[in-house]
Parts: structure tokens; sequence; C-alpha cells
């Protein structure tokens, strides 16, 4: 059953990726995020990472995209956003080269990586919950070995928001 679940929300997850990055309007397509967002927590559930499940539903599909919508409204970008992008002759091609690579990419982790070292044993995750509690394993980890990208993903949200206030800025 969990399996069955694991593909249908994967499934969910990359349909609803797709169609946030194909459709035209903003709006629209910060809804499917929010789906995309929804599928990947469930995808959290079923590998037993409820703590992470939690905060995916409550800091991306809640504030996080909250503030994407209050950005979007605020500069009222509604379909002029898709005609600006009509004049860009190489974004599609370099949406289909990245596309190619992040699938080339995938192909590769799934072949070369052996199946023992994608899962964890089993009960691995309840030991370390119930030695260090989840939040603590979270935080040691995400504060440790990822400050960087965790950090770079911050300053990321902050540059694509002010670079939305700019676009819209230099239209009034």
């Amino acid at each position: 059953m969990v399996g069955i679940l694991f593909w249908i929300h994967a499934g969910l997850a990359i349909a609803s990726a797709i169609l946030c990055v194909t459709r035209r309007s903003p709006v629209a397509s910060a809804l499917w995020l929010i789906l995309t967002l929804f599928s990947t927590a469930v995808l959290y559930v079923l590998l037993d990472a409820h703590f992470i499940a939690a905060l995916q539903i409550m800091v991306y599909s809640g504030a996080i995209m909250v503030l994407f919508l209050f950005v979007i409204m605020l500069l009222n970008l509604g379909d002029q956003l898709a005609d600006d992008i009509k004049g860009w002759g190489f974004g599609r091609p370099l949406a289909i080269l990245l596309a190619a690579f992040v699938g080339i990419e995938l192909w590769v982790v799934t072949k070369v990586a052996p199946d023992a070292q994608l899962l964890l044993p089993t009960g691995a995750m309840d030991e370390m919950v119930s030695t260090e509690g989840a939040v603590g394993l979270i935080a040691r980890t995400l504060y440790t070995e990822y400050l960087i990208p965790f950090e770079l993903t911050a300053v990321l949200l902050l540059a694509a928001i002010a670079g939305a206030v700019v676009l819209a800025k230099r239209r009034v």
C-alpha cells in the first residue's frame, strides 16, 4: 500500500511541477507549485520524516507561497510576464538543455548507486530520533553540513523578490 501511495504522489508531484513551469499565469503557476509541495510532504510522511513533512507544509506551502502570491498580486503581473518572456529566443532551448541534464543526472544516480546505498536500514530513523530527537537531528545536520546551501537558498529567494519589484517598478 505504501508503494502505491508513493508512486501516486511521486507522479502527482512531477505532473504538478511540469504544470507549474508551463503555465502562463504566475498565479496559476504558484498554485501548481503548492500542489507540488503538498505531494512532496506526503512523500516525506511515507519516508517516516514526519517533522520535515510538517515543516514542508507550514513553511513552504504556507508562508513562502503566501509571500509569493502576495508579491505577484501586489505587483499585478498577471499575464504581462508571459508576454515579456515570449521574446526571449534562448529560453526554450535553455530549458530543454537543463531538463535533459537533470534527466541524465537522475539516470546516472539511479544506475550507478546501488540500491543498498539509497535506503536507510530498517529502524534507523527511529533510532536516531529516539537518541537525539527529530528537531535536534535536523538542526544539527542543517546548520553544520548544509549551512551554505541553506543560506544560499535564503539569498536566492530574497533576490527573486527584489528582482520582481525592480521589474515591476520599471513599468510604472
